[in-house]
Formats: structure tokens, C-alpha cells, sequence
């Protein structure tokens, strides 16, 4: 199974590079919108009770992680999608491969490409003058914590896949993507959130994955917030994976 994953995973990212229209939504939006929220709310950083950072650009770079990472979730959805209508998928269930491998291939080539967008942001930001308070150590948590949720919200986009069967439907989330976001500390601390979005953020595992990568870029090496937030992606990875497995059979069972 293990060779059937990596052929699989191997024929996801050759796709994947020859579809530059579906890589490059991946950094540019996040990309643009970092530059946008940096060059208009520096200020924001002097109200009372936002923690203290050197710049901005430390505090938002972790929100951009995740919003490209989310992204990268629903590309995996589309890329997936555009096999079952290409018919690739059917082509797979009547050979002898693994059906584990299906799943396991396309939520393997997230997880590279999620590797790939964490260290394009963590260039561009040390770039742009962002510091990096937790040194090599830091460095690795955040490619850590990124990993784990890229792979989370690629096995999420492959379970939508597999229920939708459909590429414009799994398109048809990226608007809740963004509400889903918006609505977690990714993008502003927590104690300044105003009702009701203050209580849905202590509950998103969004706020987690985020915080824990924001800890090392802003403030250094603390355990707690790195643990949480390595929890957080570990627990939607599992339960993504879990539930893509789960629509694949069902999927098989339809066929």
C-alpha cells in the first residue's frame, strides 16, 4: 500500500505543477491579502490589551499560513473532483490498487504542498522584516504545526470530493472557508473580538493551528501554544482523514 500511496501522491504534485492555475491562488490571494493587512492596520498593534510584537507583519503572517493552508485544502478537493469526473477514479477502482492508497496519495501530496507554502511565507516575511523569535526551533514548530493542518484540510477537500463528485461544488466552498477563518483569532487577538465571534473563536481549531504557529514568529517558544495548536492540526487531520476514508467507501459502495 505504502508504494501504491507514494505513486499516487507522486502523480497528485506532477498534476499539481502542471496546473499553475490551481498553485499559484495558493500564495498570491493570501500574499495580497498579508500586504493589505499590514500596510492598513500597523496601528492596531498600539490598542490596549494587543499583544506586544515587533511589527505587524509577526503578528499576521501566522493568519496568512492558514489561510493559505485552507486554501490548499480546497485545491486538493478540486484536483480530487477532477479525477472521479475525468474518470481516473474509476479507472482505479477496477485495478488492483489499494483503495486506503486513494486517500492516503492525494492527502500525501497536500501534505508537501502545505511544506512548500509554509516556507514560502516564512521567506517572505523574514524578507519583509518579520523575525522569527523562536530561531531554528520556532522555525521547525511552524513547519510542523503546518504541515499536520495542511494535511487536515487536504484530506477535508478529498472527503468533499468524494461526496460531491463534483469540482465546481467543492469550489462552491471557498466562501465558507473564509467565514470558518474569520471567525478564530487568526487574524486579530482573541480579548479584542467582540461578541458573539470571541466565543466561536475559543471553540475553533482554527484559533489553535494559528496561535500555535503565531507563538514562535511573535513571542518565542512556549510550550502550551505550540502544543495546543500541534493538537489542534493533529485532531483535524485524524478526524479529515478518518471521514475521507469513510466517503471512499461509500463512494465504493454506490459504484
Amino acid at each position: 500500500m505504502r508504494a501504491a500511496s507514494v505513486a499516487l501522491a507522486r502523480r497528485a504534485l506532477r498534476n499539481s505543477l502542471r496546473r499553475p492555475q490551481f498553485l499559484a491562488p495558493l500564495v498570491l490571494f493570501p500574499t495580497l491579502f498579508l500586504a493589505v493587512n499590514v500596510g492598513g492596520l500597523e496601528q492596531t498593534t498600539s490598542l490596549e490589551g494587543f499583544p506586544r510584537v515587533d511589527g505587524f507583519l509577526d503578528f499576521q503572517l501566522a493568519a496568512a499560513i492558514t489561510q493559505s493552508l485552507l486554501l490548499g485544502g480546497v485545491s486538493a478537493g478540486i484536483a480530487a473532483a477532477l479525477d472521479i469526473e475525468g474518470g481516473f477514479f474509476d479507472r482505479l477502482v477496477a485495478c488492483p490498487t489499494p483503495r486506503l492508497a486513494i486517500v492516503l496519495g492525494r492527502v500525501l501530496a497536500a501534505s508537501v504542498i502545505a511544506a512548500l507554502q509554509v516556507v514560502y511565507f516564512l521567506v517572505v516575511g523574514m524578507i519583509f522584516g518579520a523575525s522569527i523569535q523562536g530561531g531554528v526551533v520556532g522555525v521547525l514548530s511552524v513547519l510542523a504545526i503546518g504541515i499536520v493542518a495542511g494535511t487536515g484540510f487536504g484530506a477535508l477537500g478529498v472527503m468533499i470530493a468524494l461526496r460531491a463528485r463534483s469540482a465546481s461544488t467543492v469550489q462552491g466552498i471557498f466562501p465558507l472557508v473564509f467565514v470558518i477563518l474569520f471567525v478564530s483569532s487568526a487574524f486579530f487577538p482573541a480579548n479584542l473580538l467582540s461578541s458573539p465571534a470571541d466565543v466561536v473563536a475559543a471553540y475553533n481549531p482554527l484559533s489553535y493551528i494559528a496561535e500555535g504557529m503565531r507563538q514562535p514568529i511573535a513571542f518565542g517558544n512556549a510550550l502550551r501554544p505550540l502544543l495546543e495548536g500541534l493538537a489542534a492540526a493533529a485532531a483535524v487531520a485524524l478526524a479529515a482523514t478518518g471521514l475521507a476514508v469513510l466517503s471512499l467507501r461509500g463512494r465504493l459502495r454506490q459504484a
